[in-house]
């Protein structure tokens, strides 16, 4: 299996793979200080935590705005969230409609009162509609079978 113990994109480096998230999952995160400031999903029950500081969402636009660099806001129907610098993401201006179905991959910025991300990659899953209805099933996947410290 390849190292995936140094991530980089979008001109940073991250300390780990991104971790397929639903909105309402991050909005329950916890931020820790620290330069960069890291982000930690804890389970219930003592049962540990997972850094969730690089994250894989999914998720309809509802809204852009290009006011001082595109923002999105997007809902997963668990929670909506924000996706800034959208305008820096190569070959992502296509996916910047609203009523599309996309698939961001970004730097966790905040979890509360509502997440919001730095775009690294987004891409347009509109095309398939399997995209949406099998997300929240890949998501809860991943959180039985991850091991959480």
């Amino acid at each position: 299996m390849a190292d995936l113990t140094m991530v980089q994109a979008g001109g940073g480096q991250f300390s780990s793979p991104p971790v397929k998230m639903l909105a309402a999952q991050l909005k329950q995160c916890k931020k820790r200080p620290g330069a960069p400031p890291s982000f930690w999903l804890e389970r219930s029950a003592g049962g540990g935590q997972l850094e969730v500081s690089v994250v894989w969402m999914q998720g309809s636009v509802i809204q852009v705005r290009p006011e001082r660099g595109t923002t999105l806001r997007l809902t997963d129907d668990s929670h909506t969230f924000t996706v800034c610098g959208a305008e820096r993401v190569p070959k992502g201006q296509p996916c910047l409609e609203q009523g599309k179905y996309v698939m961001v991959m970004g730097s966790v910025l905040s979890c509360s009162p509502e997440p919001i991300l730095r775009a690294v990659k987004i891409s347009d899953l509109s095309e398939n509609p399997v995209h949406r209805s099998m997300w929240k099933y890949e998501v809860e996947d991943l959180h039985m079978n991850v091991k959480y410290s």
